[in-house]
């Protein structure tokens, strides 16, 4: 195209839009060097929280608590025997067995991801 079919290109009706004015390398440049000083952006570490110290060999103490407590509770699951008891899950499935076998706790639902008891009523 020629410079006055450019130009011809912009007019509309009689305003005629401004020609950019082009930047000089050296502007070009310096301004791309200012921008690259900024760097990578720090992502956060979000919250960290504390890790759970539950124990996984049963104390005469922890077992008396068991046999006392849990078969007053209405719900009973793994997951309930961990948050209340600081138990590990593999030595809170194993007091569930052994309390459904002596009775004193009966068996809701048998999944095999969630095991679901509540407390026997006589």
């Amino acid at each position: 195209m020629r410079k006055e079919e450019k130009q011809q290109q912009l007019m509309v009706g009689n305003w005629r839009m401004p020609v950019k004015v082009q930047a000089t390398k050296a502007a070009k440049a310096a301004a791309a060097a200012a921008g690259s000083k900024k760097g990578k952006k720090k992502w956060s570490k979000g919250k960290v929280k504390d890790r759970a110290e539950h124990i996984v060999i049963l104390d005469q103490e922890k077992y008396d608590r068991i046999l006392k407590e849990v078969p007053t509770y209405r719900y009973i699951s793994v997951s309930v025997l961990v948050d209340r008891l600081k138990i590990g899950g593999s030595v809170a499935r194993v007091a569930l067995a052994q309390l459904e076998r002596d009775g004193v706790i009966k068996a809701v639902s048998k999944h095999s991801t969630q095991l679901i008891y509540t407390r026997a009523t006589a």
